[in-house]
């Protein structure tokens, strides 16, 4: 493809370096054309490893190089709306990790900053891409469990890292924000709809942040799904979805590697199952960069717009004012 979308990273943070980088530069509508750091040699020795042409010492000056069309952002969570914003007062669309944002409000803002430019803006929640939770998501509307009446969904590790800048609340840290919205955004991708009510609880670690989280989201038509989240709980990382007729499960979503297949487990009323839907690896990573990079070239339309990350924050937001005010939160 003549006219691959010109991406610029701000950061060498190695989420970006082990995974979204690669699959961008793996993308066939893409190429990484820059990368920043704010220590300009640690930016040019992360730039020839990953074979990127440009390295710059400053975030800024990233920014102004006019040949960056799209900037993908992976820092800190409090530092993704000023420099998203930045973004587009220069002129880029962004890709930024999630959550977009610290809370709805800091989302909707950057949203009315992109519309005004006529810039792309989507946060980087890539399992939607992939086609497991796309033809989860086709079973359940075509009645394969019957009629859809609750959802389970969770998402935890270990962080061991005493270091680790998720144990910081002045920086966005907290299980909730890091992996808690995997699960929240799936419920409100198979619900199709957002939630009326959500209920939450927390326990709050000694640093401050919460290290793990449960909660109830209540959807309309009778529909309810139970989330949950810890950076102190092993490797978890599942969804189910009931109906009267029976369960359509995965042990491995959110991050269905490319190198792998991936399974879905459709479970009778008995629990036994009846049917195992094995889909071919995929990397959902270079699906979000090439769906990213067909919006950016006005092909298609976001797959995923980020009104849809406003939606899912102001959940978020709602877990934590239940959780710290011990009430049921109606949104």
């Amino acid at each position: 493809m003549a006219d691959k979308v010109r991406w610029g990273i701000l950061s060498t943070a190695g989420h970006g370096k082990n995974t979204v980088i690669p699959a961008i530069q793996a993308a066939s509508n893409a190429e990484v054309v820059a990368v920043a750091s704010r220590d300009k040699d640690r930016a040019s020795v992360f730039a020839e490893r990953l074979g990127i042409p440009k390295a710059y010492g400053s975030y800024e000056d990233l920014l102004a190089d006019p040949s960056i069309e799209a900037i993908y952002i992976p820092l800190p969570n409090h530092l993704h709306k000023p420099w998203a914003i930045r973004a587009a007062q220069a002129g880029k669309h962004v890709l930024c990790e999630k959550p977009i944002a610290l809370n709805a409000q800091e989302a909707e803002e950057m949203v009315r900053v992109f519309a005004d430019a006529g810039l792309k803006l989507a946060e980087a929640f890539q399992w939607r891409h992939h086609p497991q939770g796309l033809q989860l998501r086709e079973m359940v509307r075509q009645g394969a469990i019957g009629e859809m009446r609750f959802i389970d969904a969770g998402f935890s590790f270990m962080l061991t890292d005493a270091d680790n800048v998720r144990w910081d609340p002045a920086m966005g840290g907290g299980a909730l924000y890091d992996v808690g919205c995997y699960p929240i955004s799936f419920t409100r991708f198979i619900a199709e709809a957002e939630p009326v009510a959500v209920t939450g609880q927390i326990r709050w670690h000694s640093s401050g942040i919460d290290d793990l989280a449960v909660a109830t989201m209540e959807f309309p038509g009778g529909v309810f799904a139970h989330i949950n989240c810890s950076f102190a709980l092993p490797l978890r990382r599942y969804y189910e979805v009931v109906g009267t007729e029976g369960s359509i499960a995965s042990n491995h979503t959110y991050n269905p590697k490319g190198d792998i297949p991936v399974e879905l487990v459709k479970l009778g009323p008995d629990r036994i199952a009846q049917e195992r839907i094995t889909l071919p690896p995929q990397n959902s990573y270079v699906l979000m960069a090439e769906d990213f990079c067909r919006a950016v070239r006005g092909e298609a339309d976001l797959r995923y717009p980020p009104e849809d990350a406003v939606k899912n924050m102001r959940v978020i937001d709602a877990i934590f004012k239940s959780a710290r005010e011990g009430v049921r939160v109606e949104l």
